[in-house]
């Protein structure tokens, strides 16, 4: 997993809230459980005047022009800004991977479903949690300023603004230690892989018949 720790990105504003896992990346996509290829399905039934399929090629779909993503203003957006309850819906793992795809790399919103939540740390997205007003305000600006672009320090977990203004934000100490270093599920299990051949050897002798 790619480590955090200061972004300074262009930011995409998506203004609608409840926007569910399926919106973030539809059902016909589940197929494949690698973590990679979803970035350019991500929000496909809005991006898209078509319906994608998993074993077609995306070139020549016909765009919708209306749909945020498909803004040459916005392009290569590394940071979304959301409406509440963003990422509600089913636990798909696959909605952080198709964001992360694609390129973004922090969230902002006022909540998250939970499970969405966790699942976007997990997999180095930074979710942050911005009261509402604060949030409308970004969404003023960045409306405002083509190329709006914010800076997000993880360490000091702070959003700092173009006009100087800062917005601090909370993390949990584990997920900001785990998006830090760079740590996914399998980083974390991998630190003890000594302890884990020497307890498995330490099992084939005491217990040969599991073997």
């Amino acid at each position: 997993m790619e480590k955090f720790t200061v972004l300074h990105g262009i930011v995409l504003p998506l203004d609608r809230a409840n926007v569910d896992t399926d919106a973030i990346i539809p059902k016909q996509f589940l197929k494949s459980i690698k973590r990679s290829g979803f970035g350019p399905n991500l929000f496909d039934a809005w991006r898209y005047r078509d319906e994608g399929q998993p074993d077609k090629p995306n070139e020549g779909r016909p765009l919708n022009p209306d749909f945020i993503l498909n803004q040459p203003r916005y392009k290569g957006a590394s940071v979304l800004l959301a409406r509440k309850n963003f990422g509600c819906g089913s636990s798909r793992e696959h909605a952080p991977w198709a964001l992360v795809d694609y390129g973004f790399r922090a969230l902002i919103a006022p909540s998250y479903a939970d499970i969405f939540f966790s699942n976007c740390s997990k997999n180095g997205l930074l979710p942050i949690v911005l009261p509402e007003s604060q949030v409308e305000r970004l969404f003023h600006e960045v409306a405002a300023f083509p190329g709006y672009r914010l800076r997000i320090d993880l360490d000091r977990q702070v959003v700092e603004k173009p006009d100087g203004d800062v917005y601090k934000f909370d993390v949990d100490p584990f997920r900001k230690y785990c998006l830090l270093n760079g740590l996914d599920d399998i980083d974390l299990t991998l630190r003890h892989a000594e302890k884990i051949r020497a307890f498995e050897e330490k099992r084939k002798l005491e217990q040969p018949w599991l073997y």
